[in-house]
């Protein structure tokens, strides 16, 4: 009798009307009054509640949306704290000032951008975390292209794009491993698989990071040159200090999961700061970098903006909006209105193309109205998976469009977990570098003109063959 409410099911008009509404409060408090997306959020939560119990459904069903939707972020919400006590103390023991000043000696003004791109990609590869790559190669990055008088936006784009390439190739990665399993494909044949898409938006990446890049001729070498003065006379910056750095990709090769990666690389990060010869850090001062973050006045204001960072406390803006981010998300699928409009949404589908045009849409649409990029794939995933085997396609070709339209998209989306992650971590706002991240905005395009032309999409026969 009281599980009544709960099958409570709103109209296809309604759930539309809903959605419509979430996009045109969003547009006109994100982009047009350029607002953080905390009040826009708040003000669809509210209408939202509003909107269930005049519908019917009781106060427990809405507070259940907001457990079933914040429990999905537990255990990003504690990496996201750890992250912030490892950006503090990487900066203090010099590992980011040593990353810095060697890549002002290896990067070249005029290649900056696609080394950047594969720098990312490449370590990104071997960690499988893109969260880790932005807060660490990324913050080092963006130190050296600024100084080098490069736009910020680029650089972060850059940045973002490798790491992308990473969170979505990488065996390591979490919503690699989660694409695979809710399609119900082998890992690694999911991973081949994916580069029908991922190659030529990797390719293609590079060249645009090149030809974008090709204007930095020069680079103001004086200002180069007095940074590196500054880094090496607040930091020890040695060879040393690239062992935290070389940690992360053995953790990552061992299996070893991320919380206790990042715990060892904090730990071992101190004890490298502790034992360094002339070390005036305290037992004291670690503790407070860790939770307030690293400060330090230089005689460079820039050098003080890029280095003052890192530390819990500098993690709880984006902790709030994450978690009212995930609120929304299981007013959004409690209530119903997610499975009215995808259930009607994969019931009018005639052709292959249309099928994974669909599905990297659903994905998308996860994204942009909830804004988690695990609930882009598992949403999509279980709704579209009985289609995919119905028209004769493999689990693989599932996999990829949910990848494509899932995992790869979440960075663009201003009030999404990953957008506000590096919005925060890199000092970019999303909408800025949102143009320059061309592997996010090219992998789905190349994934729907595999579902039309049917080149590269894997079909149930091939792999029956096999």
């Amino acid at each position: 009798m009281q599980e009544q409410p709960k099958k409570i099911k709103p109209r296809l008009w309604e759930a539309c009307l809903i959605l419509l509404i979430m996009l045109v409060i969003m547009g006109i408090g994100i982009i047009g009054l350029h607002l953080t997306p905390v009040v826009p959020i708040l003000t669809i939560i509210l209408l939202l509640i509003l909107w269930g119990r005049v519908r019917g459904f009781t106060w427990d069903d809405i507070n259940d949306s907001f457990v079933i939707g914040v429990k999905n972020g537990i255990i990003p919400l504690f990496i996201f704290l750890l992250i912030g006590c490892l950006i503090g103390v990487w900066i203090m023991s010099g590992v980011i000032p040593t990353l810095m000043v060697y890549g002002f000696h290896i990067l070249s003004v005029r290649w900056f951008l696609p080394s950047v791109f594969l720098m990312c990609a490449f370590v990104g590869f071997f960690i499988g975390s893109a969260f880790t790559i932005i807060s660490t190669v990324g913050i080092a990055a963006m130190g050296i292209g600024i100084t080098m008088g490069i736009n910020p936006a680029m650089i972060a784009g850059a940045v973002v794009s490798g790491a992308v390439f990473s969170d979505k190739m990488s065996p390591l990665s979490a919503t690699t491993n989660l694409a695979s399993a809710i399609a119900g494909d082998d890992l690694y044949g999911h991973i081949k698989n994916m580069l029908w898409s991922t190659a030529p938006a990797f390719i293609i990446s590079l060249i645009l990071f090149a030809l974008i890049g090709g204007g930095h001729n020069s680079a103001n070498l004086a200002k180069i040159t007095a940074t590196t003065g500054i880094l090496t006379s607040h930091f020890t910056v040695s060879f040393w200090m690239l062992f935290p750095v070389l940690l992360l990709l053995i953790c990552a090769w061992t299996k070893i999961p991320t919380i206790p990666t990042l715990f060892i690389n904090i730990l071992v990060t101190i004890v490298m700061t502790l034992v360094t010869p002339h070390n005036p850090y305290s037992f004291v001062k670690i503790a407070d970098v860790m939770q307030n973050g690293f400060t330090i006045k230089t005689a460079s204001p820039e050098v003080n903006q890029f280095l003052n960072r890192g530390g819990i406390i500098s993690m709880t803006s984006t902790m709030t909006l994450i978690i009212m981010a995930l609120a929304l998300g299981g007013l959004l699928i409690n209530l119903g209105v997610i499975d009215t409009v995808m259930d009607r949404f994969s019931s009018h589908i005639k052709s292959d193309g249309m099928l994974v045009l669909s599905t990297v849409l659903a994905a998308i649409g996860v994204n942009i109205f909830i804004g988690e990029e695990y609930l882009s794939i598992i949403l999509p995933g279980t709704a579209f998976k009985k289609d995919f085997k119905k028209a004769g396609l493999a689990p693989e070709a599932l996999g990829r469009a949910l990848e494509d339209g899932g995992a790869v998209i979440n960075y663009l989306v201003p009030w999404g977990v990953a957008g506000v992650f590096v919005a925060n971590t890199l000092n970019v706002p999303t909408l800025h570098y949102l143009p320059f991240v061309f592997f996010s905005l090219l992998c789905p395009v190349f994934s729907i003109l595999s579902g039309f032309t049917g080149i590269g999409l894997k079909r149930l026969n091939k792999t029956n063959e096999k």
